[in-house]
């Protein structure tokens, strides 16, 4: 055989298949049937840009949601995603980001979802800290039912379930979000989207339990309902300036968080702490190591055999 016909061995390189950077067509699914105008599109096109900008492995991208017009995020995004039952999205959500801690996990819901059939869950997802990005598009109405009371609507809102106007006194999302434990808190504005844009990236490059309530206009059930905090419409959109606000310090988040509305945008409070995690991980590796390296189906087995 001749010099010419050999073949040179394969590298490392070649063996290793080159991942395809991972742009908005990639990312795409099907196309988004939100009504027209819905705040909803311009957070999805901001999730989109942040994961362009970030680069993680498209594999690695884990998409979960509940019950609501903003809980269809999973449809439209090409990504690992599952549709879970109304106000259960965060412990779905807790046991991939456990299971799987190679992952990022983000969680998509609404005002719905997350404060009113999802708020214990949300409290419970929040004091442990699991490592895991929760964005709320809260609309002030429950749009996918077609315009009823939403546990952040305000007293006077007139709905089908409050024909008259509601009595009942809305809850503050930024007061329960601190009182809850989360270690990164953020509000921001669908049609703010350069704002919203560096508020998800802040809360995904964090390490623990993220969670950004982004005001979404509902254009069919309660048009104008963010007026006030868009300068377009005459309104004013306040950003927190965090050289005059430590993010650190809950009692000044807590004050800020009970101003007037529009209020302030941007980060209330973020602090590090041990994600559940990471003590869960270290608990398993001091078990296994006391087991002399057992594997986990090992260890499963050996207790099953234990419990016969």
């Amino acid at each position: 055989m001749s010099a010419a016909t050999l073949e040179a061995p394969a590298s490392d390189a070649t063996l290793t298949p080159v991942a395809d950077k991972l742009t908005k067509k990639i990312l795409t699914a099907d196309h988004p049937t939100w009504c027209p105008g819905c705040g909803d599109f311009a957070v999805l096109a901001a999730f989109y840009k942040v994961l362009e900008k970030l680069q993680y492995p498209h594999e690695k991208i884990v998409c979960v949601a509940g019950i609501g017009c903003s809980s269809r995020f999973p449809y439209f995004v090409n990504s690992h995603g599952i549709h879970f039952i109304h106000g259960r999205a965060l412990p779905l959500a807790t046991g991939i980001s456990l299971s799987r801690p190679d992952v990022h996990v983000f969680v998509f819901g609404g005002d719905g979802d997350g404060f009113s059939i999802g708020g214990n869950h949300l409290n419970h997802a929040a004091r442990k800290n699991i490592k895991l990005t929760y964005v709320i598009m809260d609309n002030f109405v429950y749009g996918l039912t077609k315009k009823q009371t939403s546990p952040t609507s305000p007293q006077g809102f007139k709905s089908k379930t409050d024909p008259t106007g509601s009595i009942d006194r809305p809850i503050n999302p930024m007061k329960q979000l601190l009182a809850s434990g989360a270690t990164f808190i953020a509000r921001t504005h669908a049609a703010q989207v350069k704002h919203m844009m560096e508020i998800f990236e802040r809360a995904i490059l964090h390490d623990g339990f993220s969670v950004v309530e982004c005001l979404s206009e509902c254009v069919m059930f309660y048009a104008g309902s963010f007026d006030d905090s868009t300068p377009r419409k005459g309104g004013v959109y306040n950003i927190i300036d965090e050289t005059q606000h430590n993010v650190t310090d809950d009692v000044a988040a807590f004050k800020m968080a009970d101003e007037p509305s529009p209020g302030q945008f941007g980060v209330y409070y973020q602090v590090e702490r041990p994600t559940k995690n990471a003590l869960e991980q270290k608990w398993i590796d001091s078990t296994q190591e006391k087991l002399n390296g057992m594997s986990q189906k090992d260890i499963l087995k050996k207790r099953l055999e234990a419990m016969r």
